[in-house]
């Protein structure tokens, strides 16, 4: 039942005493923070109206990434499947389903009207030239004796299965290799250096990156409670078949209910911890202290950065 820790997502994960993958340290966890998580940056922001080649080549990308990080096969060998095939699921779902193409507005002049060319109004209108609409379809798709009709996957839907399954995988794969690479305390030194220019503008950046590192503790906290009611409810041998959807449906809310009171409950006992410890905090700098900088990786890392925003100005509407 511990399914929960042998997919570690969005938690931080520290190397082996021996060294990840053969006695090698991982590169990736020796970047330099404030690029790591400039590369999560440009993974979040470049799809936005990008084109599918470039929203592909992302993904392509971050595989490519992920295989020569360094990082334990165990890491990710659970939880990259799980998350392809559910982009695969969402994206499938959104080329078949319709797109929501509404009925075309009635023409309001007859289309000899209007021409292209000159000509006598009795010819025939020209006809419109382009790509067809409809890419795939199949049918008539029979289930029982109700026949559903055939199944198109339009320009429009698969555009749509396209960017949501790309855009799905490049936000939660990207994230969990920032979070599952960099510490936190590294994480909001980085971001704490990225706003230290507002705290001139009297910004609270301290107690910003302070309540960040708190929510990224508190990740494991949820994990846990989760996985404790997992193994609750399969030490119970309950069979959600033998007792019916309403049943069901009323056990999910009761476990939904009893997640919220419990982590309610460690907000409260960690808040009560941090009072009686005078609710002080100290600046990132001091909580943890940076690696030495790797200037190989950390300048291939830099000129890897310029390269791809300089593709995404080029040739990312393609």
């Amino acid at each position: 039942m511990d399914v929960l820790r042998q997919m570690p997502i969005g938690q931080f994960v520290a190397a082996d005493p021996e060294g990840a993958a053969g006695g090698r340290s991982s590169w990736l966890r020796g970047l330099d923070p404030r690029l790591k998580l400039a590369w999560t940056v440009v993974f979040l922001v470049t799809p936005i109206l990008a084109g599918p080649i470039w929203r592909l080549s992302l993904v392509g990308l971050l595989l490519g990434i992920t295989a020569v990080s360094g990082l334990p096969w165990r890491l990710w060998r659970r939880s990259l499947p799980v998350l392809l095939a559910l982009a695969l699921l969402v994206g499938g779902l959104a080329a078949f389903l319709p797109a929501g193409d509404g009925p075309r507005a009635p023409l309001q002049r007859p289309p000899a009207e209007v021409r292209l060319q000159g000509g006598s109004p009795l010819d025939p209108p020209a006809e419109r030239a382009g790509l067809a609409w409809r890419v795939v379809a199949w049918g008539p798709l029979q289930l029982g004796p109700v026949a559903l009709g055939p199944m198109v996957i339009s320009r429009r839907s698969a555009e749509l299965g396209l960017n949501g399954a790309t855009l799905l995988f490049t936000l939660v794969h990207s994230a969990n290799l920032l979070l599952l690479s960099t510490p936190p305390e590294e994480l909001v030194w980085s971001l704490s250096w990225l706003l230290a220019p507002l705290a001139r503008l009297g910004w609270p950046v301290e107690r910003l990156g302070f309540t960040l590192l708190l929510a990224l503790r508190f990740l494991p906290l949820v994990q846990e409670e989760l996985q404790n009611l997992l193994r609750a409810v399969a030490t119970r041998a309950v069979n959600l078949r033998s007792l019916g959807w309403r049943a069901s449906l009323g056990l999910v809310l009761v476990l939904g209910e009893r997640l919220l009171a419990n982590l309610l409950l460690r907000a409260e006992q960690g808040a009560e911890a941090l009072l009686a410890r005078g609710g002080t905090w100290l600046p990132p700098d001091q909580l943890h202290r940076l690696p030495p900088p790797r200037w190989l990786s950390n300048g291939v890392a830099g000129v890897g950065l310029v390269i791809v925003l300089g593709l995404r100005w080029k040739v990312g509407a393609l």
